[in-house]
Parts: C-alpha cells; sequence; structure tokens
C-alpha cells in the first residue's frame, strides 16, 4: 500500500519562507498528477496546488505567485516553495493523488505567526 510522508512543516513569521516535502513509498509520483492540500482548524481540506508530470502546475488563487510546486520522480518526492507566508496559511498540509485520493498522510503543520 502507497504511504504518504510530509514534512519540512513548522513555525515562521509572517513573510518567511518554508520549503515541505512529500515523499511516497513506491513510484506514483511518475505515473500520478498529484496535489498539495490543506486543511486549517475548523475549516475543510482544500486545494492548494497541482503538480504533474504532463501538465502545467495549478495553484489556488490564494497562494499564486507565492508557493511553488515541483517534483523529483527519481526521488518519488514532491516538493511545496512556500515564500511570502501570510498567517492565513496557517493550517496542516497534505499531499495526495490528485482526483482519487490515497489514504492520507499525517500532513505537516505549518504555522505562520509572529
Amino acid at each position: 500500500q502507497v504511504q504518504l510522508v510530509e514534512s519540512g512543516g513548522g513555525l515562521v513569521q509572517p513573510g518567511g519562507s518554508l520549503r515541505l516535502s512529500c515523499a511516497a513509498s513506491g513510484s506514483i509520483f511518475s505515473i500520478n498528477t498529484m496535489g498539495w492540500y490543506r486543511q486549517a482548524p475548523g475549516k475543510q481540506r482544500e486545494f492548494v496546488a497541482l503538480c504533474g508530470t504532463r501538465v502545467i502546475p495549478t495553484y489556488a488563487g490564494s497562494v499564486k505567485g507565492r508557493f511553488t510546486c515541483s517534483r523529483d520522480n527519481a526521488k518519488n518526492t514532491m516538493y511545496l516553495q512556500m515564500n511570502s507566508l501570510k498567517p492565513e496559511d496557517t493550517a496542516v498540509y497534505y499531499c495526495n493523488r490528485y482526483g482519487s485520493f490515497l489514504p492520507w498522510g499525517q500532513g505537516t503543520q505549518v504555522t505562520v505567526s509572529s
């Protein structure tokens, strides 16, 4: 069974940067479009970014221009570079296959606060 492991979260001040990683067991990245998602306290999980080998990265409007998704299929790893972070970016961040979800990982907490 494919396992997804997110890492790289932490506490950062507004305007700061973080780089999240998503590692997967098995070679799912090479055949699937992957996505980043997040869930803030009291809110539903939402789409953040789409990252595929045959599609142009796509971003939610709230993060466009600040977040960049990339992937290294050889390492079965996907990244989310987050710049100019805002308090409203505070959430648990998850990665998953886009459109047809695999079992969710534990996520990684991102807290943006001064």
